[in-house]
């Protein structure tokens, strides 16, 4: 297929969100001085947290709660989990996470090198994500990746998230291009597979955590350097 229109995903295909909320989450911890207070281990608050976390992003995705729901219970449910019940110290932990996390903007290996070799080829490229407007540009800008991007269409601009086919349609829409010459990119087999997939547009899968899809026909890399041999 000519495609011209290239759609990526932002959080964990391209920004390291797992990687940059792990360091942020760690000076948040330290700084509150948690291992003392409550005799917790970081690696223990910081693997139910995610857990925790995972959860509520899927429920978010799937439209069961809305993005304050997550923003009062993600360190609520993991303090709570320890037995620490502190709606104060969980509050604070979330606004300090959010403010802190664009101080680190690590991405993902291989993201600048496959940006540069898109752009170069002349495609147009694009962002569609389901994180948070208020640090969605900041972590674009941060990671100083802004410049490739012609359009960057945010789940809470829109008021759905994938996979939804409205966020798609409105992308497509803003960046002037066809479900024919577009394809997307990302790592979310739900959000952005299933998203594409049913929105009748095509899709590369970013398998970051090896989970192996058996589907005839898709996309698959376990890399991003591997898309090169699609694009």
């Amino acid at each position: 297929m000519n495609f011209k229109h290239i759609f990526f995903d932002l959080d964990n295909t391209l920004w390291d969100h797992r990687r940059n909320a792990y360091l942020t989450l760690n000076d948040i911890y330290l700084r509150e001085e948690i291992g003392s207070l409550y005799n917790l281990q970081f690696e223990e608050f910081h693997s139910r947290y995610h857990i925790i976390n995972e959860d509520l992003w899927a429920k978010i995705r799937d439209e069961e709660i809305d993005k304050e729901y997550l923003r009062k219970y993600r360190f609520l449910n993991t303090f709570r989990h320890f037995g620490i019940e502190d709606e104060v110290l969980a509050a604070k932990f979330e606004k300090n996470f959010l403010d802190e996390i664009i101080t680190y903007n690590e991405v993902v290996p291989g993201a600048r090198e496959l940006l540069t070799y898109l752009s170069d080829k002349g495609y147009t490229l694009h962002i569609i994500t389901n994180g948070f407007h208020e640090v969605t540009q900041r972590k674009i800008d941060g990671a100083q990746i802004n410049h490739f991007f012609d359009v960057v269409v945010c789940a809470d601009d829109v008021g759905v998230r994938k996979p939804n086919p409205k966020i798609f349609d409105h992308a497509l829409k803003l960046a002037g291009a066809e479900k024919a010459e577009s394809i997307l990119i990302g790592d979310d087999w739900i959000a952005d597979v299933k998203g594409a997939q049913n929105f009748g547009m095509d899709v590369i899968f970013f398998d970051a955590l090896n989970e192996k899809p058996q589907e005839e026909g898709l996309k698959v890399v376990d890399g991003l350097a591997e898309i090169q041999k699609f694009l």
